[in-house]
């Protein structure tokens, strides 16, 4: 069952087959405001715009449930470096109203075994607001 997505770039989903979901998903909205000086009065603030909104989450990988973790960060790598950028679905809704490109992406190889077989590894994934 699909849980989530991120275009084509990721489909996050669980099955009797394959368990790829990602958690600790943080996602920050926030404005920009000017503050402006004037004697003998508190300062007068001003709203400039919206910001671009932020998130991040972490994504287990682990060959055990189905996942080749290798194919992941290499697709994920690619999609940072590339500048795509995709809608990010949860639950069938998009979350913002945006699309999102990936900005950052951080590895930890966990488990390696013989012949460099990478078996376990987590990633930490960080997206902007595209506009």
């Amino acid at each position: 069952m699909e849980i989530a997505n991120g275009g084509t770039a990721v489909i996050f989903s669980v099955s009797e087959d394959k368990v790829f979901t990602f958690r600790n998903m943080n996602r920050t909205v926030g404005s920009s405001w000017a503050t402006h000086s004037r004697i003998g009065l508190k300062d007068q603030v001003e709203f400039l715009r919206a910001n671009l909104q932020k998130l991040t989450f972490e994504i287990a990988l682990d060959f055990n449930y189905g996942v080749d973790p290798r194919a992941i960060i290499e697709r994920m790598e690619r999609a940072a470096e590339m500048g795509e950028i995709h809608p990010f679905i949860v639950g069938g809704r998009p979350v913002g109203r945006l699309w999102w490109r990936l900005t950052d992406v951080s590895e930890a190889w966990e488990t390696i075994y013989n012949n460099g077989v990478l078996t376990n590894a987590k990633l930490n994934i960080t997206m902007s607001e595209y506009l």
